[in-house]
């Protein structure tokens, strides 16, 4: 499981639908469509965020240890992080709320038990308490004494952050702030409970067994290189709303043929 690298699931399933998506005409091009298919958005917000995350995660002290993107039972579900060190054992979901060009997105706001983004209910306080509580009894099934899962949900590109009342079980954290938060946490692990949890996860014996079709050398390369057009896309769309007609021809255009020379070099 440590050679999996973040959003592997959620990457192989978007450039999987990707392969059955026709093309965009030079025209939708030109005007900023995405090429995207129909339902590609939320996997690739998704895999934006979880990358973001895991990235921050990395730099944690050589004391804790991270995995990504674990597959547990049900087509295509996943744990995005999962990191042991001294501070305890964590599942960490990630929630990617800024838009394709990088600008900071919704609003959120946390209750014990509600969390509204954009002033809409969403589900993730209690999908990240049932990842916790899954991983909980199965480490327990071993280790019997050892803490419960902590479940957090890092929050990447909000744009306010509003905790009206802290929930019971899930961490709710913008990402900017989570590897710090971590690593001042106070130790409630050992050296070696840490290392064997970290055997208890590493283990493929634990989880969903893997297809043997899954390894692929060059899928995070497919994925930077739908993420180039996506973000092009949406800077061209920009272009065509705040700049008028004649900027955001030439900006496209300018874009097109930029991206038709990486093509064409690589």
């Amino acid at each position: 499981m440590r050679q999996r690298f973040p959003a592997q699931s959620v990457i192989e399933q978007l450039l999987h639908e990707q392969g059955s998506t026709p093309p965009l005409s030079w025209y939708a091009r030109l005007f900023g469509g995405s090429p995207l298919g129909v339902d590609g958005m939320p996997r690739y917000l998704g895999a934006k965020g979880e990358i973001t995350v895991g990235a921050l995660l990395e730099t944690l002290p050589p004391d804790w240890i991270v995995f990504h993107a674990i597959p547990v039972a049900g087509r295509g579900a996943d744990i995005d992080h999962l990191v042991v060190g001294p501070g305890g054992i964590f599942t960490i979901s990630s929630m990617h709320l800024s838009g394709t060009t990088g600008r900071h997105g919704a609003d959120v706001w946390v209750g014990k038990r509600t969390m509204l983004v954009a002033g809409r209910k969403v589900p993730q306080l209690g999908d990240a308490e049932f990842v916790a509580e899954r991983v909980t009894n199965l480490v327990r099934e071993r280790m019997p004494l050892l803490t419960p899962v902590q479940p957090v949900l890092a929050l990447v590109g909000p744009r306010r952050l509003t905790i009206a009342d802290k929930p019971e079980q899930v961490k709710v954290i913008d990402s900017r702030d989570l590897r710090r938060w971590l690593v001042k946490l106070h130790p409630v692990l050992s050296a070696g409970e840490v290392q064997e949890v970290s055997d208890l996860v590493d283990s493929p014996n634990t989880w969903r067994p893997l297809p043997l079709a899954e390894v692929d050398d060059d899928l995070m390369d497919r994925f930077t290189v739908l993420d180039a057009r996506v973000r092009s896309a949406g800077i061209r769309r920009l272009l065509w709303a705040v700049g008028g007609p004649a900027v955001a021809i030439g900006g496209s255009i300018a874009v097109l043929h930029a991206l038709e020379a990486t093509r064409l070099a690589g």
